[in-house]
């Protein structure tokens, strides 16, 4: 798999189109590594120009920052945006949202001005400058449910990408009864995807798989590796993952592929 770094790209004198922002869930936990491959195997698929940090890039600061250490949050970005204005990165994509966010809407005040896109945003651009084709496929006449991340959608007003990369699957796009602006969270944002849930009688990601389970989906459909997480474990939790898999969007875009 070809996943060049800005540093080597530098040392051929050359400038990627994009800049891939891996995230720490992305390059540390099992299960979002898998959608980290499948996004690069549809970049390299669609020959998008682009490069990883590597071992230079370091966590994007949202953590700290949501659990009130702005202090560390500031310390975070302003590392990160010294490596970034070296490289003179333009232009960054990430399947965070949580770094999406945080670089697009954060880093600016620290000096750190970048183009960002979500993973979604640039997956819809590849399909509508046919860089890349979506066949359903297996997909065909699935019924597929998108949970919006929060970071994405009410942060920043971002939802008609991944819907319009679902329906290009041929697949049946289900809504919940909470979605778009009045998407329920999964329940890990803010910092509290590494910390106890507080005193309740349901955890939320619970109620999100429930709400998800009512339309009947054969997928559920993520677009961050935090959501991805909560709505596994949700969808175990209401023994269901015999009938339902949880898949990012990029996932999703590589299984259409055969990649």
């Amino acid at each position: 798999m070809n996943v060049p770094t800005m540093a080597e790209m530098m040392a051929q004198g050359k400038q990627p189109e994009v800049l891939f922002w891996v995230g720490c869930a992305g390059s540390f936990d099992d299960r979002a590594k898998k959608i980290t491959k499948a996004f690069v195997k549809i970049l390299n698929k669609a020959n998008v120009d682009f490069a990883v940090l590597g071992t230079e890039e370091s966590c994007s600061g949202d953590p700290a920052k949501r659990a009130g250490n702005e202090f560390l949050f500031q310390m975070q970005a302003m590392t990160n945006i010294e490596i970034l204005n070296a490289y003179e990165v333009k232009k960054i994509v990430t399947a965070c949202p949580h770094c999406f966010n945080t670089l697009k809407n954060e880093y600016p005040e620290l000096g750190g001005v970048y183009e960002v896109m979500h993973h979604t945003e640039l997956l819809k651009s590849l399909v509508d400058e046919g860089r890349i084709t979506i066949e359903g496929g297996e997909f065909n006449g699935k019924k597929i449910t998108f949970h919006d991340p929060c970071y994405l959608g009410r942060s920043n007003d971002i939802y008609e990408a991944p819907r319009e990369l679902i329906k290009q699957l041929d697949a049946e796009l289900v809504e919940m009864k909470h979605c778009k602006s009045n998407g329920l969270c999964c329940g890990a944002g803010g910092a509290q995807m590494f910390k106890d849930a507080e005193k309740g009688t349901k955890e939320i990601n619970v109620e999100r798989t429930e709400q998800a389970i009512e339309v009947k989906p054969d997928i559920i459909a993520t677009g961050c590796p935090f959501c991805n997480t909560m709505m596994t474990d949700g969808v175990k939790i209401t023994n269901k993952e015999d009938t339902i898999e949880v898949l990012d969007i990029a996932e999703l875009i590589a299984n259409a592929n055969k990649l």
